[in-house]
């Protein structure tokens, strides 16, 4: 399974860095990419070596990560951005998005009828069921609440794309079990 992550300056760190090195240690392929090949998150941690998002083929992917904080505001502003999220959603691929990036599938329709969570403070009427709960699967959308639930967040998003066993495996490692 490979898995693109879209970030830009502003990005909560918590939110993409826990959930990419869970998914790697998962053995899930991972490309992180953005307009640069450097990006600066919200609390001013740099992140380099990052695929430029222009030269992806978002196509070849099978899920979508978003994580939050204030870039998401740029993301949603981002013509290029939304492209690679409608066609996630309209393909029915799997999404995750995290705090302030669900609601920026709220905006654009595709919370309608599905079960959701965001960050708290950021919850508007988007035509689905907001649940107060750290994560929350509906079908191929997993969302969570705030940077608080990034363990977790990942935990899901391990545990859809490459199965149960191999979130068991994970845990067993980095607990280190035996």
């Amino acid at each position: 399974m490979r898995a693109l992550a879209i970030i830009f300056d502003g990005f909560e760190e918590v939110e993409g860095i826990a959930p990419f090195a869970l998914l790697r240690r998962a053995g899930i392929e991972l490309t992180i990419a953005s307009k640069r090949n450097e990006v600066i998150g919200a609390h001013s941690i740099h992140l380099t070596d990052i695929s430029y998002l222009a030269e992806i083929n978002y196509k070849d992917y099978d899920a979508l990560l978003l994580p939050g904080g204030p870039h998401y505001q740029f993301m949603e502003s981002y013509d290029f951005a939304i492209e690679i999220i409608n066609y996630f959603m309209q393909k029915d691929k799997i999404v995750c998005a995290i705090c302030a990036a669900p609601t920026i599938l709220g905006r654009l329709g595709y919370l309608k009828d599905k079960s959701y969570t965001c960050f708290t403070c950021m919850n508007e009427d988007f035509g689905g069921i907001y649940l107060d709960q750290p994560v929350v699967t509906d079908g191929n959308l997993i969302t969570a609440r705030s940077a608080a639930a990034s363990i977790e967040f990942a935990y899901e998003i391990i545990k859809k794309l490459a199965g149960e066993e191999a979130l068991l495996s994970l845990k067993e490692r980095i607990y280190d079990a035996k």
